[in-house]
């Protein structure tokens, strides 16, 4: 297996599959000594999840949906 010039590696099918790697799939890296681990990021590393608990509750309620909808449709 080689590294390409973007610093990229494929990750055989077979391993893909045996560990439900999917595109989009979330993954960190570890450094043991002069090995690299590669594992499926926790559910509380994963970025998008933590920005939706960061913003939940932080919105103020100054419009309604009706108010919203009409603003991102153009309507007036």
């Amino acid at each position: 297996m080689k590294i390409t010039s973007k610093g990229q590696v494929t990750i055989p099918e077979h391993i893909r599959k045996m560990l439900g790697l999917l595109p989009n799939t979330e993954v960190e890296l570890e450094i043991s000594g002069d090995a690299l681990l590669l594992r499926k990021a926790s559910d509380n590393e994963r970025p998008g999840k933590a920005l939706v608990t960061h913003m939940r509750g932080r919105a103020e309620a100054g419009f309604t949906t009706d108010e919203i909808m009409t603003l991102t449709r153009g309507e007036e």
